[in-house]
């Protein structure tokens, strides 16, 4: 068990997590790790039918009635949907947030994907990942964390579908096979009921659930599994190098076991 290990996934709305890397997530809960799944955004913007607030206050309690699933917590850093930029108060917030969660071990959105709130919250946690163990920087919050002792490891998901925002694929550095608890990760995003109409309306996607099994079968299929979710890590100038993750779960990112 890796009880003293912390894990931190964060991507702008709610639901987003669970398309991208809830089975990853499971399999670390399994494991023993601590899980924080926290969201830029409590997509406020994601209705048709219901106000900014109203909809914002049901998609805060989807998103952490899909973490109590496999024993995580949620937090939402308040910004709103469309408006993540890439300024100082929006890094120092973000800091603010990884140093909370003390991650060892971070999860985010993707460079470039079809939205920009998407691509903002990437560039903002690889640069608070950076910032978070610097004693002077000050992130002026209310009752702010201490520094942290070192860059967590980082890893960006999948773009939506596996393309970037011209539609041409982007690749992955490793998958991971997460055959065994898909059927966590998609109770996981049926929590989300409110988003099934919002997505139909908004994207002309249906098959809410289903599209979720589609992109995960086609992951699974290219290192010979049934499901699994793709990941690339960023090594920058003194991120660390080590793939941490693939250790955590004892597999070696093309389908197989390490260690057991």
């Amino acid at each position: 068990m890796q009880n003293d290990i912390r894990i931190l996934a964060i991507h702008a709305h709610p639901d987003d997590v669970e398309f991208q890397c809830a089975g990853t997530l499971a399999l670390l809960r399994e494991s023993g790790c601590e899980v924080t799944i926290a969201t830029m955004t409590p997509g406020d913007c994601g209705s048709a039918e219901h106000d900014c607030e109203a909809i914002a206050a049901i998609r805060r309690d989807e998103a952490a009635r899909a973490a109590a699933l496999i024993g995580a917590r949620y937090v939402c850093l308040e910004f709103r949907d469309l408006a993540i930029f890439n300024d100082d108060d929006s890094r120092r917030r973000v800091t603010e947030a990884i140093r909370r969660a003390r991650p060892d071990v971070i999860l985010t959105a993707p460079p470039v994907d079809y939205l920009c709130d998407h691509e903002m919250t990437s560039l903002l946690v690889r640069d608070a990942c950076f910032a978070a163990p610097c004693p002077n920087y000050a992130t002026r919050q209310w009752d702010p964390a201490g520094p942290l002792a070192r860059i967590p490891h980082l890893y960006f998901v999948d773009a939506l579908e596996g393309s970037d925002r011209d539609g041409r694929p982007a690749p992955v550095d490793f998958h991971v096979d997460i055959s065994r608890v898909f059927s966590t990760k998609r109770e996981m995003l049926a929590c989300h009921a409110s988003q099934r109409n919002w997505l139909l309306r908004q994207h002309g996607i249906d098959e809410y659930l289903d599209s979720q099994a589609k992109w995960a079968a086609h992951r699974g299929a290219e290192i010979g599994v049934e499901r699994a979710e793709g990941f690339r890590q960023y090594r920058g100038h003194a991120y660390p190098q080590d793939n941490r993750l693939l250790t955590l779960l004892r597999q070696d990112g093309r389908g197989g076991a390490v260690g057991r």
